[in-house]
C-alpha cells in the first residue's frame, strides 16, 4: 500500500497556517523530511516559518546532513498507520513508535530533533484527517462559583527533614490517598475531587509530592545542588506519613505512573497500613534506559519537549481540551522533576520477583491499564495481575497514560465498581 502524500508546497501552507505548529516552531531554522518507502516529504522552516510559495520566499530543497534538520524514515505500512485517522495504538506520536519495534528511524540533527519535537508532530497531525474530537461540556450556569475540594499544608517528617506538603481534599467516608504520575502535581485528580457519586462515600486526599505542585523543597538542604533521583524508601515514605498525620483508618491507595507502581510497592512491604490498593497503569518492571532520556533534562532542550511526549502516551480518542491540559501542567514544572522520578519509575522499582508475595487477604489490588499507554502498557499491567494471586485486572479502552486527567468520564466508569468492590469488602470486614 503506497501512503498518498501531498505537495511540500501543501503541506508547508497547512503548517504556515497553524497557530499550534506556529508557536512550536519559533526560532526554527532547518527543517524535516518524512521518508515513506521511496517517497520523500521535505518541511523547510525559515526563522519558524514554513516555506511556500505563499510565503514570500522560494522553497528550498533540505540539506538533510545540516544543522537544524532531521529526517524520520519508515516503510509505508508504518506511516499508513501513523497517518491514519484515528491512529492505531502505538502509533499516535514518535516516541511511542520508536519505543515499540515498529520500524521508525530517526537521522540527522538529533537536538533539534528534540527542539522542535512538538512542531514536527504538530505537521505530521495535520497530515491525519481532522481529529473527531470530544468536546468538553462548558460550566453549567448554575454551577456553584467554588470547588468542592479545599487545599491544605501539613508538615510531615520525610528522610529526617521537614517537609510542608500540599494537599486537597473533598468527600467523606473511607479515606482514599490520591498520587499523582511523575513530574506532576495533584491537580491531575481534579475531577474525580468534583464527582459525588465518589464523594459521597469516599474521602479523598489529592497531594503533591516533595518538589512537585505546591509541595516546596525542604529548607534545610541545599537541593538545589544536588541531583535530584526519587528512592522508593522515599516515595513509600510519604502516604505512610500522610496516613499516620491526618490520622486516617485503614485508607485505600490509588495512584497512576509512578503512582501505579507505588500502589503495587505499598501493597507488599505495607499491607497492614492499606486496605486496598489501585495501580493505574501498574507493573511490576518498567523497560527502558534512564541513559537514553537525556533530551527530558538538558539546558538546550525546554520543558515543552517533555508536555509534547506526554501527549503521545495519550488517547487520540480523549477530550483535546483535558488532554492539552494534561501537557499543560509537564510544562509547568520543575525541570528536575520528571526525570528524577524515572528514578523509580526505571531503575529502582522492580517487583518481578517478589510480587508473588503480596497478600490479597490483608490488602485487595486492583488493576487497571489504558489501552493506549505505551509505557506502563495493558500487557505489563495483565502480567502483573497474573504474578499477584487475587488481584483484580482491567484495560481501560479509549484511553492512556493518565486517565484520571485525559478522559475523566471514560476513567470514572472503569473506577467506580473497583470502588464499590472496596466499599463492599469494608461493609463485611465491619459487620
Amino acid at each position: 500500500m503506497t501512503v498518498a502524500l501531498p505537495e511540500p508546497n501543501q503541506w508547508a501552507q497547512l503548517c504556515a497556517g497553524d497557530g499550534e505548529f506556529q508557536l512550536a516552531a519559533r526560532h526554527w531554522n532547518g527543517g524535516f523530511e518524512l521518508c515513506v518507502g521511496e517517497q520523500r516529504l521535505p518541511l523547510c522552516v525559515v526563522d519558524g516559518v514554513a516555506i511556500s510559495s505563499e510565503s514570500g520566499q522560494e522553497f528550498a530543497a533540505l540539506d538533510v546532513q545540516a544543522d537544524g534538520v532531521f529526517q524520520l524514515q519508515g516503510d509505508d505500512a508504518f506511516w499508513s498507520r501513523m497517518l491514519a485517522g484515528p491512529p492505531p495504538r502505538f502509533h499516535t506520536d514518535l516516541l511511542a513508535a520508536l519505543g515499540t519495534g515498529s520500524g521508525l528511524r530517526v537521522s540527522g540533527d538529533r537536538l533539534t530533533y528534540a527542539q522542535y519535537y512538538g512542531a514536527a508532530m504538530r505537521a505530521i497531525e495535520l497530515l491525519r484527517p481532522m481529529r473527531n474530537n470530544t468536546t468538553v461540556a462548558a460550566r453549567a450556569p448554575d454551577a456553584p462559583v467554588f470547588d468542592a475540594p479545599q487545599g491544605r499544608y501539613v508538615h510531615l517528617e520525610l528522610g529526617g527533614e521537614d517537609h510542608r506538603v500540599y494537599f486537597e481534599e473533598a468527600g467523606q467516608g473511607i479515606p482514599v490517598l490520591l498520587q499523582h504520575t511523575a513530574g506532576c502535581h495533584g491537580s491531575q485528580w481534579r475531577h474525580l475531587l468534583e464527582d459525588s457519586r465518589i464523594t459521597d462515600n469516599f474521602r479523598l486526599i489529592a497531594y503533591d509530592l516533595p518538589y512537585h505542585g505546591k509541595s516546596l523543597p525542604p529548607t534545610g538542604r541545599q537541593w538545589w545542588a544536588e541531583k535530584y533521583d526519587l528512592q522508593g524508601e522515599f516515595l513509600r515514605s510519604v502516604p505512610l506519613a500522610l496516613a499516620q498525620t491526618l490520622e486516617l483508618d485503614n485508607p485505600v491507595f490509588i495512584g497512576c505512573s509512578v503512582g501505579g507502581l507505588l500502589a503495587l510497592d505499598l501493597a507488599l512491604n505495607h499491607a497492614e497500613t492499606f486496605r486496598a490498593v489501585v495501580a493505574i497503569e501498574g507493573a511490576l518492571k518498567i523497560p527502558g534506559s534512564l541513559d537514553a532520556m537525556g533530551d527530558l533534562w538538558h539546558p538546550q532542550i525546554s520543558n515543552d519537549y517533555k508536555a509534547r511526549a506526554m501527549e503521545g502516551l495519550m488517547s487520540p480518542e480523549s477530550p483535546l481540551p483535558y488532554v492539552k491540559e494534561t501537557s499543560f501542567v509537564y510544562a509547568s514544572g520543575w525541570p528536575q522533576a520528571f526525570i528524577g522520578d524515572l528514578h523509580y519509575y526505571i531503575a529502582d522499582h522492580d517487583l518481578r520477583e517478589t510480587a508473588v508475595g503480596i497478600d490479597t487477604d490483608k490488602v485487595a489490588v486492583h488493576i487497571l491499564s489504558g489501552e493506549y499507554d505505551h509505557s506502563g502498557t495493558s500487557e505489563l499491567g495483565r502480567a502483573a495481575h497474573e504474578a499477584i494471586a487475587g488481584s483484580t485486572w482491567s484495560e481501560m479502552k479509549s484511553v492512556g497514560h493518565f486517565p484520571m486527567s485525559e478522559n475523566p468520564t471514560e476513567f470514572i466508569n472503569y473506577l467506580l465498581p473497583v470502588l464499590q468492590q472496596i466499599r463492599a469488602a469494608s461493609a463485611v470486614a465491619n459487620v
